[in-house]
């Protein structure tokens, strides 16, 4: 059920994961141990890539990753049927996905009982929460072209299929800044353009040290993502993608703030909108790859995942 915080309204506790890599036993079996080792319940788990919902033998041949490293892993137990997720999953897609099982829901859908698909781009509401999701990851060749992939793929759609393209960001960017206290949605892409420029560039230098290059030049993340970023300013960016554990505050220029007006929710005083970022590793042993956070909604009890309507608005005037 969604928590009360003392003095304030209710909130969701939301595990947020990085790149899952298909281990979804291995993460809920994390998950359980949080819950009974801390006394919380948790809400929602959100992955922020490289989910690999792969149903059978067949998905193989759509993953683009070496061979020697495709394997099906735990999802098929739960699109069977022979488990079902303990807590409600959303998820965005990747750069190694079962691309020919996500193309079959591009605008996002169950995949199994329990487990939300946010499709290339989308919106959702979890209690009043806006979750925003832009998946893949992006490649300025391709940006600007159409969809028009279909498997069988060749080893070009094989990975051109996952790209971000123009039409998701301009989608996400139709969006207006909702004036509850939830703020605007909260997304889980790749990390955007010049990220490491608001964050220890020194500490991620010494996890990650084949980066430097693109720290340099502030071309390390999504230009895709920046523009995002930039016109919704939500409160919170999760991200996969970077395989460590990297959190970074960026505050946006002030909109014209009214002296002695009131302060708006995730405003840092004297300056614009600020968002938490934060990018997490995969799913692996002694790996930073979950975060518990609390987060404000607007309506009390279990968690109930809807579709939003402005989302939806905007799909049907850019279809």
């Amino acid at each position: 059920r969604a928590g009360m915080a003392e003095g304030q309204g209710p909130t969701l506790t939301i595990a947020v994961e990085g790149c899952l890599h298909g281990e979804l036993d291995r993460m809920y079996d994390t998950l359980a141990y949080i819950e009974r080792t801390q006394g919380i319940k948790v809400d929602a788990l959100l992955c922020c890539g490289d989910f690999q919902a792969l149903r059978d033998a067949s998905d193989l041949e759509s993953l683009a990753c070496p061979p020697k490293y495709r394997q099906l892993n735990s999802f098929q137990k739960y699109f069977s049927g022979e488990k079902r997720a303990p807590v409600l999953t959303l998820f965005v897609g990747g750069n190694h996905e079962a691309s020919n099982h996500l193309q079959e829901l591009p605008h996002g859908g169950w995949v199994a009982p329990n487990i939300y698909f946010l499709g290339r781009a989308s919106v959702v509401d979890l209690n009043g929460l806006r979750i925003g999701g832009l998946g893949g990851i992006y490649n300025d060749r391709h940006y600007r072209q159409g969809l028009y992939e279909a498997p069988p793929y060749s080893a070009d759609t094989l990975r051109s299929v996952y790209y971000t393209r123009a039409l998701d960001t301009f989608r996400l960017c139709q969006l207006q800044p909702p004036s509850d206290f939830t703020g605007p949605p909260d997304t889980l892409p790749d990390s955007f353009e010049g990220i490491a420029q608001h964050g220890n560039i020194s500490n991620l230098l010494r996890r990650k040290r084949f980066l430097a290059d693109e720290i340099a030049n502030d071309s390390l993340g999504s230009p895709a993502g920046a523009t995002v970023l930039s016109t919704l300013q939500p409160s919170h960016w999760f991200a996969a993608h970077l395989h460590t554990k990297f959190a970074a505050l960026v505050r946006h220029p002030p909109p014209g703030l009214v002296p002695g007006g009131p302060q708006e929710p995730g405003r840092i005083p004297g300056t614009g909108r600020a968002t938490k970022f934060l990018s997490l590793d995969k799913c692996l042993p002694a790996r930073d790859f979950l975060q518990i956070v609390q987060m404000p909604c607007v309506r009390d009890g279990p968690a109930v995942l809807s579709y939003d309507a402005e989302w939806l608005a905007g799909l049907r005037s850019t279809a």
